[in-house]
């Protein structure tokens, strides 16, 4: 398999992922809309091409890295797209968070044209994404994925098949609903014990040795109380998740309460001007309701 492998969308997860490929010694073809996130990779030695269709002419693996459903799309099958210039044996790794069923309706696009294709999102966050640690879900073609595994290994640390084109998506929208939900059920849980007079800090040491404790309580809670909202992954794009998985859910006939409910807190969060922080920020709309203030004392407004 060739070492030249092409790259579209090199935001804050997809330019860490093409810099370890880079690490790898891969050799990278670039695209993104925004020409200094295309700068960045083409200073490491990659190749910038001015479109997702020039992308594919130049290698016979091409990674879509983007935001969305509708940008996939325009990505992979668009007027300027994947579809128009990679010829028949190209593969498609497509490692966006999208639409299941809009993934398996892109995989049948592809096919007719003899091109392949996986789905492979993942989870891990930025900071993973920077170290090469990610969890990579796979969905596709056992050949079409063990074709691309090179790839998947200098990005993650765990790679998973699980099943046909679509399963690594349906796969990652499971996880992302339990972390998201956990996410809302941590922060009401810290604004409730604070309003009860109880230390926040006291409340993380108890809880992550005691059953209530979660990945996300144990990794967005100190954090929370440096106050610190950059972003891992924004509210925005939990959103985004948790609208596919709503979606998905509706699609599938099966009730989905809690992430549900849980989205109408992020959207509180979003409407409020939180959307470009990370998703643990929502608890700032908590507080607000509730007239506290979460913090350790040595961080300013600590200790409320």
């Amino acid at each position: 398999m060739t070492n030249t492998v092409g790259f579209i969308g090199l935001g804050a997860m997809g330019g860490p992922m093409a810099l370890n490929l880079v690490k790898h010694g891969f050799l990278l073809v670039v695209h993104d809309i925004d020409p200094a996130k295309a700068e960045r990779l083409r200073v490491q030695g990659a190749a910038v091409a001015e479109s997702a269709e020039a992308v594919a002419a130049a290698v016979s693996r091409t990674i879509c890295m983007v935001e969305t459903t509708a940008q996939a799309e325009v990505v992979i099958a668009g007027e300027h797209g994947i579809i128009q210039r990679a010829r028949p044996g190209h593969i498609v790794a497509c490692m966006s968070t999208i639409d299941p069923l809009a993934a398996r309706r892109l995989g049948e696009a592809l096919g007719a044209r003899g091109i392949a294709m996986v789905d492979a999102p993942v989870s891990g966050g930025t900071e993973r994404a920077a170290s090469g640690e990610l969890s990579v879900i796979c969905g596709g073609p056992v050949e079409t994925v063990k074709a691309c595994d090179d790839l998947f290994r200098a990005m993650g640390r765990n790679v998973f098949h699980v099943g046909a084109l679509g399963q690594g998506l349906a796969m990652k929208l499971v996880n992302n609903m339990l972390v998201q939900v956990n996410t809302v059920a941590v922060a009401e849980a810290l604004v409730l014990g604070v309003k009860a007079g109880l230390d926040p800090q006291t409340i993380y040491d108890v809880v992550r040795v005691s059953t209530g404790t979660s990945f996300a309580f144990e990794t967005r809670v100190p954090r929370i109380l440096k106050r610190d909202f950059a972003p891992g992954g924004t509210i925005d794009i939990s959103f985004k998740d948790q609208e596919l998985e709503t979606q998905f859910a509706k699609q599938l006939g099966v009730p989905v309460l809690l992430a549900n409910v849980s989205q109408q807190v992020y959207q509180m969060a979003r409407a409020a001007g939180l959307n470009k922080q990370d998703g643990s920020a929502i608890l700032q709309v908590l507080e607000r309701l509730a007239g506290v203030h979460v913090a350790r004392p040595d961080v300013p407004g600590g200790g409320v």
